[in-house]
């Protein structure tokens, strides 16, 4: 009898097998890609601030720190004169839009139960038209012979036709107007941690014989702190910079650190000396953001028990 055949077996075929990428391979595009955006414009802009950079072609340049030396050490600065003046404003209306937003989330998060979307969306409304609209009908409320210097002379406030110097183109006028633009947002994620907050953490202070106020201290507060110091921060980064609002409102003698960036880089195109304030207001907001960044990360869904 013959041996039966033997199976003669063959290696894998290499087609079959798979072919793994290192793990983070694929992130590395546009994580590259984001760090050229974000860091580009910063190494362009510091390269102007130390004078190896001109605006004007042809010119040569050479490394000198003259004007940052005049920013930082120079008496009598203008520019940073205007930076701390920028920066209270900032401050105070940073403070009063979380003051003011915060019965706004309470509201919303406790009172208006099934109805709260609704009116989150109706509080909402008018901001999705353009700011730089709304800036300029400010402008036209708060003008000599506007709506409240009607309303002022019909109370009797003041007598007909004297308008007050503080209502228009004024710190007044610039406060208000940024207070009014970051309320609604700011009692956004103020909302979001009153929303997702456990009840029956409330109800135990209830049960153990806390009343409301004591209640809200001791408990709904602090649990919604991180949404305040993120709603605080939501204000203060933004209006470090802000040009647009003092530019309409505010006049030449009432504009902000962000208003002298502007001016340099257009008016009087001088983009050396304008780098050494942009490349310092980015410095500041770093700081600010590495202060506030422990609240900015808190997790909001947290305070809710699963």
């Amino acid at each position: 009898m013959s041996a039966p055949p033997q199976t003669v077996s063959h290696p894998a075929s290499p087609r079959g097998r798979r072919v793994r990428l290192p793990r983070g391979l694929l992130t590395l595009p546009p994580t590259a890609y984001v760090i050229a955006l974000l860091l580009g414009p910063i190494v362009l802009i510091a390269l102007y601030s130390v004078n190896l950079r001109s605006q004007y072609p042809g010119v040569p340049t050479t490394f000198s720190t003259s004007n940052w030396h005049d920013f930082l050490f120079g008496s009598n600065n203008p520019f940073r004169d205007r930076f701390k003046s920028s920066m209270i404003i900032t401050l105070i209306v940073s403070l009063g839009a979380v003051i003011a937003a915060y019965p706004v989330a309470y509201y919303l998060a406790f009172v208006a139960r099934h109805r709260r979307y609704t009116l989150l969306l109706l509080i909402l409304a008018p901001f999705f038209t353009s700011y730089l609209l709304r800036v300029i009908a400010w402008r036209i409320i708060l003008s000599n012979n506007g709506v409240v210097d009607w309303v002022i002379w019909h109370l009797h406030i003041e007598p007909y036709g004297h308008s007050p110097s503080w209502l228009i183109y004024s710190y007044f006028s610039v406060g208000l107007v940024l207070f009014y633009t970051w309320v609604p947002f700011v009692a956004l994620p103020i909302f979001v941690v009153l929303e997702n907050m456990d009840r029956r953490v409330l109800e135990a202070a209830h049960d153990l014989g806390a009343n409301g106020f004591s209640a809200f201290l001791r408990v709904t507060f602090p649990l919604s702190f991180s949404g305040v110091m993120a709603g605080f921060v939501f204000v203060l980064i933004p209006t470090t910079g802000e040009f647009i609002a003092p530019l309409l409102v505010g006049g030449p003698d009432n504009y902000m650190f962000g208003n002298a960036i502007q001016s340099l880089f257009s008016n009087s195109a001088d983009w050396n000396y304008g780098s050494v304030l942009a490349l310092w207001l980015v410095f500041v907001v770093v700081i600010l953001m590495i202060v506030f960044g422990r609240w900015l990360s808190a997790d909001t869904q947290g305070t809710r028990t699963r």
